[in-house]
């Protein structure tokens, strides 16, 4: 018998993934889930369009990218929906809320100047130059600027999340869809990152109770608009 006959050659065996990879990938698509399940309990109920909207004092527009000192499509739609609001009366003052040194220009001043030109008044408007995310936005509104009831205002996608988040700190917020007039695929895009990115972190942002990025002293602005009459 020859060698090759008495030791035969083994087949490869198969790389198998070490047990932990797979742990990870498990408890990854747990929290995931969890994710989902919290911010759509958490603001079950609390959605709606302009027109059926309830009533509250306040109503917090969440700030986007602006051009040449003007709201984009996105933000645009959101502003309208809280002209929509406060001519209906269904909210009094207005808190925008965003970056005043954002990539694309100050959001603040952007936002603040088209309700204006819409009609209105601008005693009724407070700005939040530091709210640097959605959860950053509600935590300020309640924290610095004593909000405790408030509409807020996005795009449908993204309504549960400001919700979930805003419930989550203390206000009872009830979120208002509104218009996008923007092209497909950045609806799309935006969408995407909105259920892989954005709901898992708002999720453990909900677990941990984080203070927001920025930090104020509580004011009275907001109290102060809603006494114009």
């Amino acid at each position: 018998m020859d060698e090759a006959a008495a030791d035969p050659v083994k087949p490869p065996r198969k790389r198998r993934w070490p047990r932990w990879v797979a742990g990870i990938a498990v408890l990854g698509a747990v929290v995931y889930a969890g994710s989902i399940v919290w911010i759509s309990v958490a603001s079950a109920g609390h959605t709606s369009d302009a027109a059926d909207a309830p009533d509250a004092p306040v109503v917090i527009v969440l700030g986007a990218q602006i051009k040449d000192g003007k709201p984009m499509a996105f933000l645009k739609g959101r502003l309208d929906a809280a002209v929509e609001l406060v001519e209906a009366g269904k909210a009094k003052a207005v808190l925008v809320s965003g970056d005043a040194n954002g990539g694309s220009g100050d959001e603040i001043a952007a936002m603040t100047n088209y309700l204006v030109e819409q009609g209105i008044d601008e005693r009724r408007i407070v700005g939040d130059p530091y709210g640097l995310d959605t959860y950053d936005t509600c935590f300020r509104a309640i924290h610095t600027y004593g909000v405790t009831k408030a509409l807020i205002v996005t795009q449908g996608y993204h309504v549960p999340r400001a919700v979930a988040l805003c419930r989550d700190v203390g206000i009872d917020a009830d979120g208002v869809n509104s218009d996008c007039g923007c092209a497909t695929p950045t609806l799309i895009k935006n969408a995407a990152r909105e259920w892989v990115l954005a709901k898992p972190k708002a999720a453990l942002d909900m677990l941990w109770s984080r203070d927001a990025k920025v930090t104020s002293p509580s004011e009275d602005s907001v109290q102060v608009a809603l006494s114009i009459p």
